[in-house]
C-alpha cells in the first residue's frame, strides 16, 4: 500500500487526485472514462481508491456499457442486485441498477430519490458483500441531493484500545432492514426479502483484504443484532457503534452534478443517500454498478458465516 505522498507522486504525471476532506474522499481529474484506460492507469485508480476510499469524477459523459467497463477496473462486475430487481435495470444491462425518482412516483408510492436514504453499506446481508460500488449521475437536482460517506477505519482507530479488543471478538447478524423493517407492508421489497431470505454473520471488526486496516463492520441499514449477548445489550452496543461510525468528523459530503461518477470502497465506508429532497418536486436519476466482494475476515482470520443465501458472484462470460 502506497503512502499518501507516494500516491500523489505516482499519479502526478497522468492523473490528478485532490483530497476533499480530512479523512477520506478525493476528486480525480485528467482522465477521460469514455476511452478504455491502460493497465497502469487502472492500477493507479485502484491505489487511489484504497488510499482515499471515495473517488469522485466530473464531466464523464459515459453510457451503461462504458460504466460497466470502468467498474471492471476494480474487479468482476456483478448483476445489479442479489434480490433481482430486474425491472430496475435498463434493457440489455443487468449489471446496472437504476435509481430513478420517476419510477417510484409511477408506482404510486411515496416520493423517493434513492435506493436507501439511511446510513448503510451496500448489501451486507450477503456473505460476500460488494467490494466496490460505482454510481453515475444522469439527472440531478440543482439544489440538494448530496451523498455522504463515513470512514469505518477512522471510526475504529478513534476507539479506546480496550473497546477495540472487546469488539474484535464479536459477530453481528446482517439482514435486509437491520433492526427494523424499512419497507411498507405488501411492498415489492417485503415480498422479495421473504422469497429470498439473505442473512449473514460478519465479524464486528473486519480486516481490509488489501490495506490490512481494521474497520468497524456494522451499519444501520443491515446489522440487526450482536451475537452472544442479550437483546438489550446488543442494542446498546449497536447504538454506540452507529454513533461512532456516523461521526461528522470522519465524513465527506459530495454534491452531484450531471455526468459525475462516485466510486467507493464498500468494505471501508458507509454512506447515506440524500434526505433533503422529499419536499421538492425534482427528478433524480443515477445508475449503480457493483464489484464482486470477498468473504470478510476479522482479527485472527475469523471469517463471515452465511445463515441463508449464497455467494453473490459475477457471471462468467461465455
Amino acid at each position: 500500500m502506497t503512502t499518501l505522498i507516494e500516491s500523489r507522486q505516482s499519479l502526478s504525471n497522468r492523473l490528478s487526485v485532490e483530497p476533499i476532506a480530512g479523512y477520506l474522499g478525493a476528486e480525480v481529474s485528467g482522465v477521460d472514462l469514455v476511452d478504455e484506460l491502460d493497465a497502469e492507469a487502472q492500477r493507479e485508480l485502484r491505489d487511489a481508491l484504497f488510499e482515499y476510499k471515495v473517488l469522485f469524477f466530473r464531466d464523464q459523459a459515459i453510457d451503461h456499457a462504458q460504466q460497466i467497463r470502468f467498474t471492471s477496473y476494480f474487479g468482476p462486475v456483478t448483476d445489479a442486485h442479489p434480490l433481482g430487481y430486474t425491472d430496475k435495470s435498463p434493457a440489455g444491462y443487468p449489471q446496472v441498477l437504476e435509481v430513478d425518482s420517476r419510477t417510484y412516483a409511477s408506482r404510486g408510492g411515496s416520493r423517493r430519490y434513492s435506493y436507501a436514504n439511511f446510513w448503510h453499506q451496500d448489501v451486507t446481508a450477503l456473505v460476500n458483500p460488494p467490494a466496490v460500488t460505482v454510481l453515475r449521475a444522469e439527472l440531478v437536482p440543482e439544489v440538494g441531493g448530496d451523498t455522504t460517506w463515513a470512514d469505518l477505519g477512522a471510526a475504529y482507530d478513534n476507539l479506546p484500545a480496550s473497546l477495540q479488543r472487546f469488539l474484535e471478538g464479536l459477530y453481528a447478524e446482517n439482514r435486509f432492514g437491520g433492526r427494523e423493517k424499512r419497507w411498507e407492508k405488501g411492498s415489492e421489497a417485503e415480498s422479495l426479502t421473504q422469497q429470498t431470505p439473505i442473512i449473514s454473520e460478519h465479524p464486528v471488526i473486519r480486516v481490509h483484504p488489501v490495506t490490512g486496516q481494521k474497520l468497524i463492520y456494522v451499519n444501520p441499514g443491515f446489522t440487526s443484532r450482536i451475537l452472544g449477548v442479550s437483546p438489550s445489550q446488543s442494542d446498546r452496543i449497536l447504538d454506540l457503534l452507529f454513533e461512532e461510525i456516523t461521526n461528522p468528523a470522519i465524513t465527506v459530503r459530495v454534491r452531484w452534478t450531471p455526468d459525475s461518477i462516485g466510486v467507493w470502497d464498500n468494505r471501508a465506508t458507509i454512506h447515506q443517500a440524500p434526505t433533503d429532497l422529499d419536499h421538492l418536486d425534482v427528478v433524480r436519476v443515477l445508475h449503480r454498478t457493483t464489484v464482486e466482494g470477498d468473504v470478510p475476515e476479522g482479527v485472527g482470520g475469523r471469517r463471515s458465516r452465511s445463515v441463508s443465501g449464497e455467494l453473490f458472484l459475477a457471471k462468467k462470460s461465455a
